[in-house]
């Protein structure tokens, strides 16, 4: 939007235009009428559309439409009409437009609670290409509840019942006030963890009393020093609030891995500020890298360090994976040091919810089904894995998403765009400029008073409850008692329409303490773990080729 559009956006909502029209149109109609102009229906016509944007101001139930009345009606006109249309607007567009717009379909169907039943078999081609189903039993399991749940930090002094499905971190100032309301409420009411992003611990996180994971970015925000640097008094007066139950450290991050940002003066309000610890109206600077540590081991006695000022919280980190001797050599580290993080978070380079260069969104980072199994297989070929829990996220939004990263090694699946979703995102991808439809990612006080945080907080509980309800109903199919229970061996996946291969027999999969003994298993053990070092994260030799 230019800017002097935008400031007469501040007088006069643009959006509302539609409604304006409407009502000048009906007085016109009227007035024309009265001096008998014209007939009764133009005004009678006019006067019901405005009406009807009375009515879409005063409603809660749809973000759209009390943004934009009147007009917001279009956007629900054609998804009812959606699936005769199809043919012609959606599937000749590309495979990935209408998978998106089935995930939103599913988030939004049980983020309502509608049913998400559907006629005529699956609306798959199940002959292509990267199909891939859970395999089921003739001796299905009968299971008592849905709450399927982990500990993390086991040993501790302060260890956490987690579910297995949490919000993924979306700091506030990326989502509005409204937005973070919602989904700290959704948590509280459902019982699951609300990662607050690097954007540090606000007034909004805190209102209503959910579980939350505390991210620490490279910026420090909320445990910084007036340079930017860390504050341990600062850490610890947030870390021992009985609200925080993880302590996360981002090493970096799917959307825009190795890039660091800012947030410019201008969007820094005295909300943000006070959240983050820094100054009002001036730029803040989240850098690419760290500066409380520098090398493997030093990273891994920050983590203890960070464990220890928080009370025996969980502690561990989160990356996406880059240079794999760069995280080889973290796990060297642990070898060395003997500190072992309570978690990982693997982020796929395919999530991220926030704005980032085109670049960094799709060339930069490994996909989440490389890093996951990288990192779980990492850990079992040092007999660690007991000992440290994996959470993942990049693109989980249903059931089978969860089960499918779980029989790669994940513990527990976090999730940004579903939650997104089910606050009534419409993926406008206007996230950055301010000027988000459904009051989700923007600042600006009205727009986001469109977003009920009553009713979308509802809508957040009531998508994690029933996308568990559906991840049970899988398992119990499977014939097993745990989602944690599912391997490999239960994923088949199509290479091609004559074949077809199980996870475990497509994927490569370590055996436990292979990395302790003299062979080396696999291409990228041999040749990125001999150049790892737990004393730098640089390559100790010259980077060879993958044959």
């Amino acid at each position: 939007m230019p800017s002097w559009l935008h400031q007469l956006d501040r007088l006069y909502p643009v959006r509302y235009s539609a409604w304006l029209l409407c009502l000048i149109a009906a007085l016109a109609a009227a007035a024309s009428w009265a001096f008998g102009l014209s007939g009764p229906l133009l005004p009678l016509l006019f006067g019901l559309l405005s009406l009807v944007g009375l009515m879409d101001t005063l409603q809660t139930k749809r973000s759209v439409l009390r943004n934009y009345p009147v007009i917001g009606h279009l956007r629900f006109l054609l998804e009812f009409i959606r699936p005769e249309i199809r043919q012609y607007f959606i599937e000749a567009d590309s495979e990935a437009a209408p998978f998106s717009r089935q995930q939103r379909s599913l988030v939004y169907q049980r983020a309502k609670g509608d049913p998400d039943k559907r006629p005529f078999g699956t609306q798959r081609d199940v002959n292509a290409s990267g199909y891939e189903w859970i395999n089921h039993s003739l001796a299905p399991t009968r299971l008592d509840s849905h709450d399927f749940r982990i500990t993390i930090g086991e040993g501790r002094a302060q260890p956490y019942e987690a579910s297995v499905f949490n919000i993924s971190a979306m700091s506030f100032g990326a989502l509005s006030a409204n937005a973070i309301l919602a989904l700290n409420e959704g948590a509280r009411k459902g019982n699951f963890a609300h990662d607050t992003g690097e954007g540090s611990i606000s007034v909004h996180h805190r209102t209503h009393g959910g579980d939350l994971i505390w991210e620490i970015g490279s910026g420090y925000f909320g445990c910084r020093n007036d340079d930017g640097s860390f504050s341990a008094e600062r850490f610890e007066a947030n870390a021992r609030d009985p609200q925080v139950k993880l302590i996360e450290l981002k090493l970096s991050q799917g959307a825009k891995p190795g890039h660091g940002g800012v947030l410019p003066g201008p969007k820094v309000t005295a909300e943000i500020a006070q959240a983050r610890g820094v100054p009002i109206g001036v730029d803040c600077v989240s850098p690419a890298a760290h500066s409380a540590f520098g090398t493997p081991i030093e990273l891994l006695r920050f983590v203890d360090k960070l464990r220890n000022l928080s009370g025996g919280k969980p502690t561990g980190f989160k990356l996406c994976i880059g240079h794999p001797w760069e995280w080889f050599a973290i796990a060297k580290a642990m070898l060395e040091t003997g500190i072992v993080p309570d978690f990982i978070v693997v982020d796929g380079a395919e999530g991220g919810t926030g704005a980032a260069p085109l670049e960094f969104t799709d060339h930069v980072g490994a996909p989440l089904q490389e890093g996951l199994l990288l990192v779980h297989n990492t850990l079992v070929g040092l007999n660690l894995r007991e000992r440290v829990k994996i959470g993942c996220a990049g693109k989980v939004v249903s059931a089978f998403d969860i089960a499918r990263m779980m029989a790669l090694g994940a513990d527990w699946c976090n999730s940004a765009r579903g939650f997104m979703f089910a606050l009534g995102c419409i993926q406008a991808q206007a996230c950055h400029t301010g000027h988000c439809p459904t009051g989700v990612t923007t600042q600006d006080p009205k727009r986001q008073q469109a977003l009920v945080v009553p009713d979308k907080a509802e809508r957040v509980y009531r998508y994690h409850q029933n996308t568990l309800k559906a991840l049970q109903e899988l398992v119990q199919a499977a014939g097993l008692h745990h989602p944690g229970e599912i391997s490999a061996a239960h994923i088949v996946h199509r290479i091609n329409k004559h074949e077809v291969k199980l996870l475990i027999n497509m994927l490569p999969f370590v055996k436990p303490g292979a990395l302790l003994g003299g062979e080396l298993p696999g291409n990228v053990f041999t040749v990125y773990w001999p150049l790892a070092s737990a004393h730098s994260f640089a390559p100790q030799g010259t980077v060879g080729r993958i044959s």
